[in-house]
């Protein structure tokens, strides 16, 4: 069963999206204007569709998705500004509105 939680963050509160899946689980938060995700994403795919996206590793939770360091970022994504190295964290704050 997928677990789903609002997150508060500094700008706006983000829904975080949890699956356990046999080998490592599917995690994923999501701003007003994008998302990050674990090492599941492929950002081919985020780029072909044009959203704001970043792709995190080795996460298992919420926490060590928000803690984690952005290792991909979508083309989208850096035009906010968005670069690799930052906390997904950040990333995310960067996605909402305003």
């Amino acid at each position: 069963m997928p677990l789903v939680e609002h997150i508060r963050l500094g700008k706006g509160v983000a829904l975080g999206v949890k699956v356990d899946l046999p080998k490592a689980p599917l995690v994923m938060v999501r701003a007003d204007r994008g998302f990050a995700m674990c090492g599941y994403l492929n950002m081919d795919s985020v780029n072909k569709a044009g959203e704001v996206a970043v792709r995190v590793i080795g996460v298992r939770t919420f926490e060590d998705l928000l803690d984690a360091r952005v290792a991909n970022v979508s083309d989208e994504a850096r035009k906010l500004g968005i670069t690799e190295g930052m906390t997904a964290r950040e990333a995310l704050e960067r996605m909402f509105q305003g």
